[in-house]
């Protein structure tokens, strides 16, 4: 069993940063790829960003990409989104997946284990 818990949301103005953080409980962190992903009201969950076992390859959607940055912590069991230049059209509410693989993509299927989520609200 794989629990996950967001940290580190909250509210910001436009142009400014925050930075998620995510536990993993277990003995896999470091054998699973990671990934954030968002749900922003009205649409569906997208992905953000990907980051494999070692945090030695990263993916990011277009949207974000020169803004957010994954990266991990294997000693710590914790995977990091940092943010940016947020925009009002980041407000989401962001959620950290776990893949058991050491390697996984931008689709929702390839996650087994998800986290509760933590609310992003950037305003303009």
């Amino acid at each position: 069993q794989v629990q996950l818990v967001e940290s580190g949301g909250g509210s910001v103005q436009a142009g400014g940063s925050l930075r998620l953080s995510c536990a993993a409980s277990g003995r896999t962190f470091s054998n699973s790829a990671m990934a954030w992903f968002r749900r922003i009201p009205g649409k569906e969950r997208e992905f953000v960003a990907a980051v494999n076992f070692a945090g030695t390859n990263t993916r990011y959607a277009d949207s974000v990409k020169g803004r957010f940055t994954i990266s991990r912590d294997n000693s710590k069991n914790t995977v990091y989104l940092e943010m940016n230049s947020l925009k009002p059209e980041d407000t989401a509410v962001y959620y950290c997946a776990r893949a058991p693989m050491l390697i996984a993509g931008p689709f929702s299927r390839e996650y087994d284990y998800w986290g509760q989520g933590t609310q992003v609200t950037v305003s303009s």
